[in-house]
């Protein structure tokens, strides 16, 4: 046993490579994985209802957008084939997601457009066109609201902001929260137990 988590900075699992396969918008992937990393053996099921339900940007998408807590980059691999003139921020505290979610970019052939970065290696004056999360729910509330308290502020003014959350951890209570917040939010879709929220100014 070990006490890595998929936010461990530096994982000391062992890695067990191995791939993952999914399909997107008529799209297939698979991608690599390993272990220490966030669900290592698929795609999370938060994750593939958000890719299901929220809207993908079009292809004529420009600008940058923001991977928030990539893992093993899936969801920034499907916006990088989505916007192919889009730059995609792919960003996570875990080195070996990071590195995956490289290898990955480099498989669909998207590396020189999928900027993958540490949380305090991207420029401070870089802001989203969109952001994409399934976040960290289990740093707890506090780190939670931290973490969204950081990124949300670096939307565009006409930025929209897409997050996936489980109903049973909190998903309803995070859109309370977020309102609260000033934020203008949406439950976009409700599936399988999840909320996908659609977050503007």
């Amino acid at each position: 046993m070990t006490g890595d988590h998929y936010f461990t900075a530096e994982p000391t699992t062992d890695a067990q490579p191995r791939e993952v396969e999914f399909s997107v918008a008529d799209r297939d992937y698979r991608l690599a994985s390993a272990g220490g990393v966030f669900s290592a053996t698929r795609l999370d099921p938060g994750t593939a209802v958000l890719l299901r339900k929220a809207d993908l940007p079009a292809a004529d998408t420009t600008g940058e957008l923001l991977d928030l807590g990539c893992g093993f980059g899936p969801i920034a691999c499907v916006l990088a084939d989505t916007a192919p003139t889009a730059t995609v921020w792919a960003v996570d505290v875990n080195a070996r997601a990071r590195e995956l979610t490289a290898a990955n970019a480099a498989r669909i052939g998207a590396t020189d457009r999928v900027r993958v970065a540490a949380p305090d290696d991207v420029p401070g004056d870089v802001h989203f066109a969109q952001i994409w999360s399934n976040p960290p729910i289990r740093i707890g509330k506090e780190g939670l609201h931290d973490l969204l308290l950081r990124w949300l502020p670096r939307l565009a003014p006409d930025g929209v902001a897409w997050l996936v959350v489980a109903r049973h951890l909190g998903g309803d209570s995070l859109h309370r929260w977020l309102a609260d917040q000033g934020w203008q939010v949406e439950r976009q879709a409700s599936q399988k137990g999840f909320r996908v929220l659609r977050v503007t100014r």
